[in-house]
């Protein structure tokens, strides 16, 4: 598939996967690695970091094909170091997307089987004659595959339970409406239950772009989802100035947030709760969807305030260990013998003292 790709496609492909895999690479060194350290007691402390063995990776195919999604999954996932990554991808009618199947091969994906819905993440979960089963599993999919991954929990691990699609605009009266208008669009022609809402002090810029997003649905191929979308769940709110943008943005905590003002990092340093941010008028959350860098696989419904975006760390694992000598374990020993004791637990007490002796 990825020979066959038109060399525009398969460039493209290829730039968003090295720049998706630098920056996982980089987060993965800044607190992916195993430490250790000894204390004054002498006892030898440490953390061993291991990569996951097997992980199961969600790539959707109903309304549209994202090959986006199968490079968002599968390098945090290759980088971290899992051996096996075993894509599942829906075909409707049949048709299997040669650009998915090609980011598979440039993202270092095992096995792809083309099964979606409930099936598949029940597949992955607990293994068919086909399918073996993985430690973990995640990608984004409709709500029925958002069930069944709330529902295999604890069989397996799960990245998160995704919602429909999210942005939140803040901008002040300095930028062209349309491309506003064109932002709020790029996520409500995901689903009809995504979101878009605008955020401004500037009274005009709101009725403008307003004005342009009914210009823009008359454009778009996919307007029929967008419509539908940004009249049920669609919003322009007018503020009083950016300090109470950021404070209604901390409730709403988007998955998407762009900051489309004169000083970006200055707002962002407001914000404590979204899923990922664009600071500037020429940084569309887009491109956050394709070639920036960080993932695209963000916590939505307001889960920002507790999650974060999938990364290297999700596919990495940790193990705690304690080296000790007599010598060590005779300056700790009996601070932990006398807890044991006080919460009635005999032979914990007894396992230690007996070497104190």
């Amino acid at each position: 598939a990825l020979d066959g790709l038109p060399a525009v496609q398969r460039e493209a492909l290829q730039a968003a996967a090295a720049r998706v895999r630098q920056y996982h690479e980089a987060q993965k060194k800044a607190s992916g690695e195993s430490w250790s350290y000894r204390d004054e007691d002498g006892t030898l402390l440490g953390q061993k970091v291991t990569p996951l063995d097997r992980v199961g990776i969600y790539v959707p195919g109903g309304k549209a094909a994202y090959p986006s999604s199968v490079l968002m999954n599968a390098i945090p996932a290759h980088v971290a170091g899992v051996q096996e990554i075993i894509m599942v991808v829906p075909t409707p009618n049949g048709v299997r997307n040669p650009l998915v199947l090609a980011a598979a091969c440039v993202a270092g994906v095992s096995h792809a089987f083309t099964v979606g819905g409930a099936q598949a993440v029940a597949a992955l979960a607990y293994g068919t004659k086909t399918i073996a089963p993985v430690d973990k599993i995640t990608g984004p999919g409709n709500a029925f595959v958002a069930a069944a991954k709330r529902r295999v929990f604890g069989k397996v691990g799960i990245d998160m339970i995704a919602g429909p699609s999210e942005i939140l605009v803040i901008a002040d009266g300095d930028n062209d409406p349309d491309w506003i208008a064109l932002d709020l669009m790029s996520q409500a022609e995901h689903d009809e239950s995504a979101q878009s809402i605008l955020i401004t002090p500037d009274a005009a810029l709101a009725d403008a772009v307003a004005q342009a997003v009914e210009h823009a649905l008359k454009t778009l191929p996919r307007a029929a989802i967008a419509g539908e979308s940004w009249a049920r769940h669609g919003a322009v709110i007018l503020v009083k100035d950016l300090v109470e943008a950021a404070a209604l943005t901390n409730r709403l905590a988007p998955e998407h947030l762009q900051l489309m003002v004169d000083d970006p990092r200055g707002l962002l340093g407001q914000i404590r709760h979204a899923g990922a941010a664009f600071l500037g008028r020429f940084c569309p959350e887009a491109v956050g969807d394709y070639i920036a860098g960080p993932n695209h696989v963000l916590p939505t419904g307001r889960t920002a305030r507790f999650a974060s975006g999938l990364s290297s760390f999700d596919f990495l694992k940790r193990t705690s260990w304690v080296e000790a000598d007599g010598a060590a374990l005779a300056q700790i020993g009996r601070a932990a013998v006398a807890l044991a004791e006080a919460e009635g637990l005999q032979a914990h007490g007894r396992s230690i003292s007996i070497r104190l002796n």
